[in-house]
């Protein structure tokens, strides 16, 4: 037997429903469609849907009003309005319950050929076939017919009354009638069971003579029943026309067959449905679409697609996952689908986003998984390692003086390559817990005043299970970029990429109520559809200028997950003043300063807010300044590891303080412990945003290894530890003071050059270019009110008007410091000496520096800064002091 192909012939589709019209076009057609007419030689055709007759309702109604004026005399106006009522809603009803979809054909030899698909309250299909301007008699000529669904050289056994059918090819002969309505039409009709729905009927028509009748494109007629063409927009799944059908829609460009698979239940891998889609009235451009009926109790989903290229037998059978599905589960096999079930319902409250200013964000970088998993986190078991877990430690955050987390990525990722090797974008992690969880945590962490900011990698996939199979030339750099197909790279400014990027972001922020994303690998945003760089990228535009991304902090992180060295080119990242950066100088210079290396000049421009970097529109509250990530060394093993390694701990740039690894050496010790402190007073004084990393406050290590895999847990037991207690004081300590000068710490513009001296130890300039200085100081001149208070977006609340000094020793010996000389009535009180032993090394009220001679009353200020060691102080009245 022939093959029947699924195309119906159908040149345009226009569905009429409740007065709103919508219209597809399908290519190779011959024949247009008019109001009522249809003449040969044009390009469309004509498709109606309609829940009703009108003549229907209108003689319903008229009958009704009938009757109603024979009673109404003897009945109140009460009654009057009750009956009215019931019989509208009975008219409604019956609207809502019968549905008709019309399709019109046209034969090659000039026949029209009309089909009806009425679906009735008693959940049946009536199929009317209507064939006109053929000069047969009714007993010429019959239909030919079978029902399919995913293969349409397959027919489905049936049992149909009245009708021969072919055991073999399970099709059925079935005669026509004359019309009662018209002389020269035939007609016939069917009727299904609604339980037998989606399917496809295909037929033909045969005369006497054996001969068959074609559509005009010389294929066989094909009628979907129990589904509809659906529509292009939006892409995923979402209602269909009514609260009975589902609408899908799934972007291939390049893919030559499409099949919707729906499940219905959790225990096989087997499709229980495959409705191969018709490529002449399920697709609109690259996007095919239906719509299916709620007849069947399926629950998941997916699609098969077959490309044009060649593809092996195993790919071509490989179903994939809806890549805007918001629901996924998992089948048997472990394979991700589509979930047919919408998530729960969440009351949102009064839920607001605190909406911090960049210059006052102090953020903390947390692993969701890592940061509650360890037993010392004292949670139960179903609630550790999840979104739950991380908002029953917001106090831990709160201590430190965080006021925004930033999680690493919670899209659904590939658990052997890790969180930044995601396969879904628009549903989060399961191991992490439920939607509602995580909407949970965002809201119990904004009623305190913490800010929520996803890592997200848009930039590559995991190597499968992701969009692999669906349109790879599409989404992939296929074919473009060899270096970038290999590590599965998306093509992130092809049109369907980045569609995909920004109603993924969208979707975030409206359901989940984040406050931001931290773009990781973001200088790949920047490639072009070839692989070529762009100085002003669709995608990184489009999100800029986004009306609901439009107050959500975007921040750019150049760090690549396939490059475990620490980045060291430079990318100008464009940003239409929307953007920030994860500092990638800032880390590296002050590393080095610390270390006792590289030169002066980095160190002062990173500690004023790299304005090489940021003076371009923005300001420092742009630079999110960090010192230690989740990839690479931890703090406490930049000051402990630097010998062996290969290329990965080199670029680390650590020094280990005079011994490798662990030690029982007491001047290695403090060597170390004065170094950690030193890395977060410059972090803590540094115009910017830091950016803490989980476990640093208590000394997490993972035995000098900088992969991203060696990170271990988070132990709250070592937050009891002398070490855990007081580099958690001095932490919580700084951000106090970051708070309390906010006039100089967290500014949205840079400091003026007047209001700066820099010193070398003897109050000379300094070296600025010389590798072998370890030692600069800076005075920051106070403000005047006028200034300050046109700084502040709000009116101050503390005087502000304290110059400030700051120090910093990387040398191995100690460094006499002037401090500058003050007015009468004035004196300097240090705050901070990361080489004093704790507690003293920082105190909020300071302790007053006066000289050791007080023979003269302008007597300059001497004072000892120990090897590797910073310092802070402030100025106050004598009389308070």
């Amino acid at each position: 037997m022939a093959v029947w192909s699924p195309s119906a012939g159908i040149g345009s589709c226009c569905l009429l429903n409740n007065d709103i019209t919508e219209t597809w076009r399908f290519p190779s057609v011959c024949f247009p469609a008019c109001k009522n007419k249809t003449k040969r030689g044009s390009e469309t055709l004509r498709v109606t849907r309609k829940h009703i007759s009108r003549d229907l309702v209108t003689s319903a109604l008229q009958s009704y009003h009938h009757r109603l004026s024979k009673i109404r005399a003897s009945k109140t106006s009460t009654e009057l309005k009750e009956e009215v009522s019931t019989r509208s809603a009975k008219v409604d009803d019956l609207k809502k319950k019968v549905t008709t979809t019309s399709y019109l054909f046209r034969t090659k030899s000039g026949a029209l050929v009309k089909v009806k698909v009425e679906k009735k309250r008693e959940e049946k299909y009536s199929i009317m076939v209507y064939v006109s301007s053929l000069e047969l008699s009714s007993s010429s000529l019959v239909m030919v017919w079978g029902v399919y669904r995913s293969d349409s050289s397959s027919f489905l056994p049936l049992d149909f009354e009245s009708s021969s059918q072919d055991s073999q090819t399970h099709t059925t002969e079935t005669p026509f009638v004359k019309s009662s309505l018209s002389d020269d039409e035939l007609m016939l009709g069917l009727e299904f069971d609604g339980k037998e729905s989606p399917f496809y009927l295909s037929f033909r028509l045969k005369d006497p003579n054996g001969v068959e009748m074609l559509t005009h494109r010389d294929t066989y007629f094909c009628i979907p029943v129990g589904f509809t063409a659906g529509r292009p927009l939006p892409l995923g799944l979402s209602p269909g026309a009514d609260a009975e059908s589902w609408n899908f829609a799934f972007f291939s460009r390049n893919s030559k067959s499409v099949v919707l698979c729906l499940y219905d239940d959790t225990t096989t891998d087997k499709p229980a449905l495959e409705l191969d889609l018709d490529p002449y009235v399920n697709r609109t451009g690259d996007v095919w679409h239906a719509s299916v009926e709620k007849t069947w109790e399926f629950v998941r989903y997916g699609f098969r697609c077959k490309e044009s290229s060649t593809h092996s037998e195993e790919e071509e059978e490989d179903i994939v996952l809806d890549p805007y599905a918001t629901v996924i589960e998992k089948s048997i096999s472990q394979k991700f689908l589509g979930s047919l079930y919408k998530n729960p319902s969440f009351d949102w409250g009064r839920d607001v986003s605190p909406n911090i200013p960049l210059e006052k964000l102090i953020v903390y970088r947390l692993n969701v998984k890592g940061f509650t998993q360890h037993k010392s986190s004292k949670l139960p078991t179903n609630t550790a390692g999840t979104f739950t877990g991380v908002a029953e430690k917001v106090n831990h955050l709160k201590t430190l003086g965080a006021n925004a987390v930033l999680l690493e990525p919670v899209f659904s990722f590939s658990e052997q390559n890790g969180p930044y090797f995601p396969f879904h974008f628009f549903s989060p992690m399961d191991m992490y817990g439920a939607a509602n969880s995580m909407k949970e945590m965002v809201k119990r962490l904004h009623s305190e005043g913490v800010e929520v900011l996803l890592e997200v990698v848009f930039t590559h996939t995991a190597d499968s299970g992701a969009l692999r199979g669906i349109d790879d030339g599409s989404y992939y750099y296929k074919g473009r970029a060899n270096d970038l197909d290999s590590k599965s790279y998306l093509n992130c400014n092809f049109p369907v990429v980045q569609q995909l990027v920004l109603e993924s972001l969208r979707y975030w922020v409206t359901e989940f109520h984040v406050d931001g994303f931290c773009f990781i690998n973001a200088s790949s945003l920047l490639r072009g559809v070839h692989g070529e760089h762009l100085s002003r990228p669709p995608l990184v535009e489009a999100i800029s200028f986004d009306p609901l991304l439009a107050g959500r902090k975007l921040i750019a992180d150049c760090w690549d997950p396939y490059d475990m060295v620490m980045v060291t080119k430079e990318v100008r990242f464009p940003h239409w003043k929307r953007w920030g950066e994860l500092n990638t100088r800032y880390c590296r210079d002050v590393r080095n300063f610390v270390r006792g290396r590289g030169l002066l000049s980095d160190l002062a421009t990173r500690i004023c807010g790299s304005g090489d970097v940021f003076t371009d529109g923005r300001g420092p509250a742009f630079s999110f300044n960090y010192v230690s990530r989740n990839s690479g060394l931890s703090l406490v093993d930049l000051v402990s590891f630097s010998v062996g390694g290969g290329p990965e701990l080199a670029s680390e740039l650590s020094w280990n303080c005079g011994e490798e690894g662990a030690t029982n050496k007491s001047a290695v010790l403090q060597t170390r412990l004065k170094q950690i402190r030193n890395f977060l007073f410059i972090q803590y004084i540094s115009l910017g945003v830091p950016v803490l990393n989980m476990g640093d406050e208590c000394g997490v290590s993972t035995k000098g290894s900088p992969l991203l895999e060696s990170r271990k847990p988070f132990d709250w037991n070592m937050l009891a530890s002398a070490f855990g207690s007081q580099i958690t004081q001095f932490i919580s300590f700084m951000t106090s003071v970051r708070a309390r000068r906010s006039d100089v710490f967290q500014r949205r513009n840079f400091l003026k050059p007047e209001n700066i001296v820099w010193y070398a130890n003897d109050q000379t300039t300094p070296k600025w270019e010389d590798p072998g200085s370890r030692f600069l100081a800076l005075e920051i001149k106070a403000e005047t009110e006028v200034e300050t208070t046109a700084l502040l977006p709000v009116e101050p609340t503390e005087p502000k008007n304290n110059d400030l000094f700051i120090g910093f020793n990387a040398s191995d010996q100690p460094e006499n410091v002037i401090l500058p000389s003050l007015p009468d009535g004035r004196e300097w009180r240090r705050l901070v000496d990361t080489a004093l032993p704790f507690p003293g090394f920082f105190s909020v009220e300071g302790e007053t520096v006066v000289a050791e001679e007080e023979e003269e009353m302008l007597q300059p200020v001497m004072y000892e800064m120990k090897p590797y060691s910073c310092t802070l102080f402030e100025t106050i009245n004598a009389t308070t002091a």
